[in-house]
Formats: C-alpha cells, sequence, structure tokens
C-alpha cells in the first residue's frame, strides 16, 4: 500500500507538472504570434496608413529593441518577488499593449502599443525559462524545453495563419483582439496553474543592488559563455532568417501567397521534432544532441542562400529542413542555458540572456540588410555571402558549448 501511495503522489505531482508546462507553452504561443502576426500585415498596413517600408521597418524593430531594453532592466527585479506573481503583472501588461495594438487609430499610436507590448513580452521568455528551470529536475529539463518551444511551431501552423484569415475576413484589427482575448483566459490559466515559487534568498545577505546585479553575471565566467552562446546562435539565424521570405519571392520563385506554406510546413514538423528533440536531450545529453543538430543546420544554410529558381516542393523541403534543424539546436541549447544559474539569481541571469537575444537579433537582421542589394530586376544579390559568415558563427558554437557546465542544484534530482 504504500508503494502504491508513493505512486499515487508521483501521478499527481507529474499531472501538475504538464499543467504547467502547457499554461507556459500557451504563454509562449501568445507571444510569439503577437510578435510574428506583423509582418504578413505589412501590405495592409502600408496601404491603410500610407507609410513608407522603412517606417514599416521602425513598427517591426521596435517590439524587438524594446523586449530587449525591458529584458535588461528585468534582471535587477526577477528575482525580487515570487514567480507567478510578476509573471501574471508581466502578463497583464502584455495584454494591455496588445489590446492597445488592436484599436490603434494611427500608425504613431501604433508604434507606441507595439512598444509597450515588447517592453512586457519581452521578460516573459526570461520568466518561462526561470520556472522551468527553478520547476522542473534537469534530468527531465530538455523534455519540458522541447514542450514549450513547440509553441512556436503551433504558431507558425496555426496561429500566424488562423490570425491571417480572421483579418482577411475583418480587418487588421482583428488578429489583435483575438490575442487579447486568449491573452485574458491565459491570464486565469497562470493564476490556476503557475505554483507560487520563491526565490531562495542567502540568509544573511540583502537583496543585490543593480550593479551588484550586473558583476554577479558578469563575473561569472560559465554564464558569460551561455550569453556568448547565444549571441552566435542569433547572429547564426537572424542574418538569414528576416529576409528569407523577400529571397524567395524574388529569386527563387514563391509568390506572396506560397510564402505562408513555408511556415506552415516548417511549423508542422517542427510540432513533431521539437518534444522529440526534448527527450534525445534528456537521454543522451543536451551537448550531443545540440552538436549533432547544430552540425546538420549548416546543411540546409548552404544550400538555401545559393537557390536560384527551384521547384516549390524542392524549396519547401529545404526551407522545412531549415526549420526543424534550427528548432533542433535551440532546444538543448536552452535547457543547457537555463542550468547554469542557481535558483537564486536565474531570474537575473535569463533576463540578460534574453536581452542579448534580442538585441542580438536585431543587430544580426541590420548587418545582413547591410550585405545584401537588390538589382535591377529586384533579386536580391550576396546571400550566399550571408550564408557563408552564417556557417562560419554557427559552426563555432559546438566548441564552446562543450566548456558550459550545468551547476544548479536540481541537477541531481
Amino acid at each position: 500500500m504504500p508503494y502504491m501511495g508513493f505512486k499515487g503522489v508521483n501521478f499527481k505531482r507529474m499531472q501538475k507538472e504538464k499543467l504547467l508546462l502547457w499554461t507556459l507553452a500557451a504563454i509562449n504561443f501568445t507571444h510569439i504570434v503577437d510578435f510574428m502576426i506583423l509582418m504578413p500585415l505589412g501590405p495592409q498596413l502600408m496601404r491603410i496608413f500610407e507609410i513608407s517600408p522603412q517606417e514599416f521597418g521602425l513598427l517591426v524593430s521596435s517590439y524587438t529593441f524594446s523586449a530587449g531594453v525591458s529584458s535588461f532592466f528585468g534582471a535587477f527585479i526577477l528575482d525580487k518577488y515570487d514567480r507567478r506573481s510578476i509573471l501574471m503583472w508581466v502578463f497583464l501588461g502584455f495584454l494591455v499593449g496588445t489590446l492597445a495594438c488592436a484599436l490603434s487609430p494611427n500608425y504613431p499610436f501604433l508604434l507606441f502599443s507595439r512598444i509597450l507590448s515588447g517592453l512586457f513580452g519581452g521578460l516573459t521568455s526570461a520568466l518561462i525559462f526561470a520556472i522551468i528551470g527553478d520547476a522542473i529536475p534537469d534530468s527531465r529539463r530538455g523534455r519540458a524545453m522541447g514542450l514549450v518551444m513547440a509553441a512556436f511551431s503551433v504558431a507558425s501552423v496555426v496561429g500566424v495563419p488562423f490570425s491571417l484569415f480572421i483579418a482577411s475576413i475583418s480587418n487588421w484589427h482583428a488578429p489583435f483582439f483575438f490575442l487579447a482575448f486568449l491573452a485574458l483566459v491565459i491570464l486565469f490559466l497562470i493564476y490556476r496553474f503557475v505554483p507560487s515559487i520563491k526565490v531562495p534568498k542567502i540568509e544573511g545577505k540583502a537583496k543585490p543592488s543593480p550593479q551588484q546585479v550586473i558583476r554577479r553575471v558578469t563575473s561569472n565566467s560559465n554564464q558569460m559563455r551561455a550569453i556568448f552562446l547565444t549571441i552566435l546562435m542569433m547572429l547564426g539565424q537572424f542574418m538569414i532568417i528576416p529576409f528569407l521570405s523577400p529571397f524567395m519571392v524574388a529569386n527563387v520563385g514563391f509568390s506572396e501567397l506560397q510564402l505562408t506554406y513555408i511556415y506552415m510546413a516548417g511549423g508542422f514538423f517542427t510540432v513533431f521534432t521539437s518534444p522529440w528533440v526534448g527527450r534525445l536531450t534528456d537521454k543522451y545529453g543536451k551537448v550531443k544532441i545540440f552538436t549533432i543538430f547544430m552540425s546538420l543546420n549548416v546543411v540546409p544554410i548552404a544550400i538555401i542562400t545559393h537557390l536560384g529558381p527551384t521547384p516549390i516542393l524542392l524549396a519547401l523541403a529545404v526551407s522545412t529542413l531549415l526549420f526543424v534543424t534550427s528548432n533542433g539546436r535551440m532546444v538543448p541549447a536552452a535547457a543547457l542555458i537555463t542550468g547554469t544559474a542557481k535558483s537564486e539569481n536565474r531570474g537575473s541571469f535569463l533576463s540578460f540572456n534574453s536581452a542579448v537575444q534580442q538585441l542580438s537579433a536585431g543587430l544580426a537582421s541590420f548587418f545582413g540588410g547591410m550585405i545584401l542589394v537588390e538589382n535591377t530586376d529586384g533579386k536580391l544579390l550576396n546571400f550566399e555571402y550571408i550564408g557563408y559568415i552564417a556557417i562560419i558563427i554557427s559552426l563555432l558554437c559546438i566548441p564552446l558549448i562543450r566548456r558550459i557546465r550545468v551547476v544548479d542544484a536540481s541537477s541531481s534530482k
């Protein structure tokens, strides 16, 4: 009977863990759709608000840079409060920002609303990873990361197409109203299924000042290696990803409608491969699985940046392989990076890491745009050079990750 009782307790604990992870995945889904939906709405917004491509570019990048700034300053507060309490306040701010986007009557108001959404949206990623690090033992963390990060796949295959559909039968405001309603439901799920997690305090020590928080991260060589890994991964991907759609139209022969197939196919396959990679990570180790998928990732990078006019199915196969391998390297990397900080400063470290991630993605896009040129017939040139740079940067991640170690106490569980 005691054995059965133990099984019952263990089953109940696992059920709570699943409900927590599904809630965190729902938060991630909403945040990702909110970020991604603006890009395919570009033609509508440029026409309605009579804005230039540069002004639309500012609309997109404002979210990323404000998310990076808020993540940096979030490092000074995330470890001072209960995880559930601060997550509810942050997600409430995200809900308000999304609702402001839905109600925007003009370009300046929409720009302000995107900055507001980014300020709160940027903090959600750090909080999600911090909660996983606190609540899930290291032995199951790869699987947990795989489930939560599958939200990107679901956002690509379901969230963005559905949002575009309701925009087509209504107007551009509709997707943001839908996301605001979804965020309201998720706010209740956070209250119901995210446990209260008190950040442990070091006895006899006061709460660290901002200067001490910065020093604590920058003086830790292991955490700095993890942050540098994040920088390299973002540079290796975001020099390519933002320009994939225009390159596929201008050089490969896709129509604007067919671009949705790239995200739907890539998202569909990663819905299944992301949890699978998580299980592989827990079984064979983070470094080994990262090395395999990072090595595989350079193959579609090399192919896709050299494509000319290509049959749609073949181009889709390459872009899907890019999605799958990119996601495959992120799952073990996120699990490893999360474990480089102990619970008492995990939120601070992950907030720094999130800030670096957002800002690196923005810089990568900027540098990629400087290398690309458009010729007289509209084709994009020099994409292959971006591919070479991305491959070199990506391969540098492999020896670097071997020097990063997990240090949190839960790793022994």
